[in-house]
């Protein structure tokens, strides 16, 4: 079977994330990284060169500044995964794959196959959020997880005591691996859905919520989360550059959210803000 190779050079590393997502929605399902942007395959059957013309990325110069086309033969897909998918640590959290073995002294262990969903820990905006929960206390807490991904903000919720975590997604692949990855990571406490934001404001009040998605959504999903939150209940976000931050800060303010600080790496953010 014949593959179709996109080899695409973008105008910054950070980018990758977003453009992986688009081209996931659109049928590619196996991505190498690189260091002037990436490359994406898609079966010859499912290609439809046309539908290039509709992806954002590729008609913003944000993003993309350059992109090739060719056929090739096809590959070991496991293997080429395997060879391009390093194990992280956070602290003392290590976010690894099946293949890969647990080192000594590492506290919080996350076993992840990602497939076609996103959320490793290796993007920016994911080990951000890594990092602000295992700051962060919670024991016995409620936790909502949107656009779960992979899992693995839920998964390790779980590993730091939450008393229950709902995982939504509406990407249906994103659905099938999280519940994959709670499964293997042997997690009784996270209820995973395929659903979208309409989920959260139908069911009960959360002390946590965890979104990790993209500005857009952010700005249009925030009046939802305040809904959802417990008084006092904090708000974790990702998925957006530095300079998006007074937008994103100004639109929870209006909602009774307040701010209460961020970090940031390569431009990219991750804010919590209290719901007064």
């Amino acid at each position: 079977m014949q593959y179709i190779e996109l080899d695409i050079h973008t105008t910054g590393y950070e980018s990758n994330e977003i453009i992986i997502s688009e081209l996931g929605d659109n049928g590619f399902d196996f991505f190498e990284e690189k260091d002037y942007g990436l490359k994406a395959y898609i079966k010859e059957s499912n290609f439809y060169e046309e539908n290039l013309k509709t992806l954002f990325f590729l008609n913003d110069i944000k993003f993309t500044k350059s992109f090739s086309v060719k056929i090739i033969e096809d590959k070991n897909w496991n293997e080429e995964w395997e060879k391009n998918f390093d194990p992280i640590i956070i602290d003392n959290c290590i976010i690894r794959a099946p293949f890969h073995s647990k080192p000594d002294n590492i506290e919080y262990d996350i076993v992840i196959n990602p497939k076609m969903s996103f959320g490793t820990g290796h993007h920016e905006t994911t080990s951000m959020m890594i990092e602000l929960l295992l700051q962060s206390d919670f024991k016995n807490k409620e936790v909502l997880d949107m656009g779960c991904g992979t899992g693995v903000l839920a998964i390790l919720a779980s590993l730091l005591g939450a008393n229950h975590i709902d995982a939504v997604d509406y990407d249906e692949w994103a659905y099938n691996n999280s519940i994959e990855n709670v499964i293997n990571n042997n997690i009784e406490n996270i209820t995973v859905y395929h659903d979208d934001i309409k989920f959260s404001s139908a069911q009960k009040n959360y002390d946590f919520i965890l979104a990790n998605i993209n500005r857009n959504v952010l700005l249009e999903q925030i009046p939802e989360y305040k809904n959802s939150l417990t008084k006092k209940g904090l708000l974790y976000m990702s998925g957006f550059y530095l300079e998006d931050l007074p937008i994103i800060k100004d639109k929870a303010i209006q909602f009774d959210l307040e701010f209460i600080r961020y970090i940031s790496k390569n431009n990219w953010v991750a804010v919590i803000f209290e719901l007064k």
